[in-house]
Order: structure tokens, then sequence, then C-alpha cells
């Protein structure tokens, strides 16, 4: 498995990625279908990124993006220290050390770009994802009360971040 920083060349690949991961997850912001992206739109977000504090880190096996890590930095000056993390990995490659290699990459990307703090939100119910986010040191912070809406029920989320003091 290799990981990389993404380019425009794999706007494709990283649409059908999205696809795969949100047709296959539970606890997506999005429902299978849900999402209209098309390839060209995601290479515009792809080039725009360069210039925002943000990244996106795939992972690819065999040419194949098997899982994502997208950063997206805060724009203001207060808030440029501090990136918001979105992650997925397709079902097949779920368990299989690659969460942890793209935490342990953007954790990389954030020292070199002066980045201290990473946050990120789960769904409580999100078992696998909770341990995952755990693992990579991210603690709990807060509770967002029936911020889903998953099968008809409403779901909480916990707010989670991950200081880098070192920098």
């Amino acid at each position: 498995m290799e990981l990389r920083h993404i380019s425009s060349n794999d706007a494709e690949a990283f649409v059908q990625l999205i696809r795969d991961v949100e047709n296959n997850a539970k606890y997506m912001l999005y429902e299978p279908g849900e999402r209209t992206m098309l390839a060209e739109e995601q290479r515009e977000r792809i080039n725009k990124m360069e210039h925002q504090q943000s990244t996106i880190i795939v992972a690819e096996e065999s040419g194949n993006l098997i899982g994502y890590l997208i950063a997206i930095g805060g724009q203001a000056r207060r808030n440029r220290h501090s990136a918001y993390l979105i992650v997925g990995i397709k079902k097949e490659n779920r368990g299989k050390g690659v969460g942890k290699k793209l935490f342990q990459e953007v954790e990389d990307w954030a020292s070199d770009n002066k980045i201290h703090r990473l946050e990120l939100t789960v769904a409580t119910r999100n078992e696998a994802g909770l341990a995952l986010y755990k693992k990579a040191g991210f603690e709990v912070e807060g509770l967002k009360r029936r911020s889903l809406q998953i099968d008809d029920e409403f779901v909480d989320e916990y707010y989670m971040s991950r200081l880098l003091l070192n920098q």
C-alpha cells in the first residue's frame, strides 16, 4: 500500500472511491446515492485545496484508491493552526491498518504546515471509527446531541481532537 497526496489526475478515481465508501458505511454524512459530484468538479476542488492549507491523502493499492483522509485547514487567522478531518476507507480494506497509516501521514503534513490541532466528529455508535481515532491519539471534547438522523433515528456525535504539542 502506498500513501500520497492527491493530484488532479485522481479526480475520477477519487469520486468513485467516495461513492464506494458512502455506499458501504453506515455513519458517513451522505447516504448512498445522495451526493452528486462530477469528476471535473472534484478536480477543481483538488486544485483549490493546494492554496488553502488543506490536503487530501489517498491510500492506493495495486493502482486502485482504497482510502482517503481529507484535511480542511482553518481559513481565518485565528484558526489557521487547525484542520478538520474526514476519513473514508473501502469496506474490504477496513481493519487492515489503512486508517492508522493515513493518520500518521496527516500528522507529518500537519507538522510541515504548522497545524497544531486536528479535529473531527464521529457518530457515538461508530465503535470502529471511535476506536481508530482513540488509537490515533484523539480525545473526546464534547457531544453534538441529535446531530444526525440515520434510518429515521437521531444519533449523537462526539467532537474529538488531537493536539500536536511538539510543534
